[in-house]
């Protein structure tokens, strides 16, 4: 029988997601500079699966997957792994951190949306209004943000916004996917699954690059720090946030993508070392009104539908 964590520890685990996502999206750009994409995707899948081997046993008393149940597995890897990861990667490249974040806050909205169109999930007036109060924050820190390098005036800038838009998409398909799936695997089996077919998608680009990449060029910081970013997108992020998706409605739950740009902003200020103004703190506080208000119990003591 799999673990059913309580409503207080779901919504934990959905924000430590989102979170661990954010800081991994914001130190992917010195890994991106470091190790071409494609084989960087490839080594991220490929560490991923060899630390949770033990994890794709079927476990006793599990149904035997159907042939729905294989799509919508197969969709969750190339959406949520497969192609979130190529289209962040290449657009946070290609354009500005102010352009991503304001991108990025359209993450909850799109995830109501889609759970409204395809798991027919009721949307309250309270979580539209979290909705709001998160892309109005995420909006906020953006604009706060100082401006961008060089890339983001380049010609390329569209690409790169274009890119990160599809990473919103991709994000959103992977919360609702992934609330489907939790009604029939536990979440272990879904994060070694998906991520075995990240690793296949991904194999036939990741060879041929490796092919003709120079491995003595990375510098040892720059192999822990891929490390850290394997284990964290392929393992820890996905069994959090399907752990979480067991007893959270996925439009509830579509709010927590707030917290993966506003950790993304937090690791560059304090990792990073980039200012935090008053903007930024007004900002941080309208996201995080958005969080409370998709968590708080309602005036009956019942959490909120």
């Amino acid at each position: 029988m799999s673990f059913v964590p309580s409503r207080p520890l779901a919504y934990a685990c959905l924000a430590l997601s989102m979170s661990l996502v954010g800081s991994y999206v914001a130190l992917s750009k010195p890994l991106a500079a470091a190790i071409p994409v494609l084989l960087l995707a490839w080594l991220r899948f490929g560490i991923g699966g060899v630390a949770m081997l033990h994890w794709l046993r079927k476990p006793p008393g599990e149904p035997p997957l159907t042939p729905k149940t294989r799509r919508l597995l197969f969709l969750e890897s190339f959406l949520g792994n497969f192609l979130f990861s190529l289209c962040m990667l290449f657009g946070v490249s290609l354009t500005s951190a102010v352009s991503a974040g304001v991108i990025m806050a359209a993450i909850p909205a799109t995830v109501a949306l889609l759970s409204w169109l395809f798991l027919r999930e009721r949307i309250t007036g309270r979580t539209w209004t979290a909705i709001a109060c998160a892309a109005a924050g995420i909006g906020l820190l953006a604009f706060a943000q100082p401006a961008g390098d060089g890339a983001a005036a380049g010609e390329l800038a569209w690409v790169g916004n274009l890119l990160v838009l599809g990473a919103v998409v991709c994000e959103a398909s992977y919360a609702v996917i992934g609330k489907a799936l939790t009604g029939v695997l536990g979440p272990k089996r879904i994060t070694s699954l998906i991520n075995l077919w990240g690793f296949v998608l991904v194999t036939p680009f990741g060879l041929y690059t490796a092919l003709h990449f120079d491995f003595g060029s990375v510098a040892p910081g720059s192999w822990l720090l891929l490390v850290f970013y394997a284990l964290a997108a392929s393992i820890w992020t996905v069994w959090l946030w399907m752990t979480g998706l067991k007893v959270v409605p996925a439009a509830q739950a579509g709010v927590f993508t707030v917290m993966l740009p506003v950790s993304a902003a937090l690791v560059g200020v304090l990792v990073l070392g980039e200012p935090l103004g008053g903007l930024q703190v007004v900002a941080f506080a309208a996201a995080l009104a958005g969080v409370l208000l998709a968590t708080l119990p309602g005036s009956r003591g019942h959490p909120p539908p």
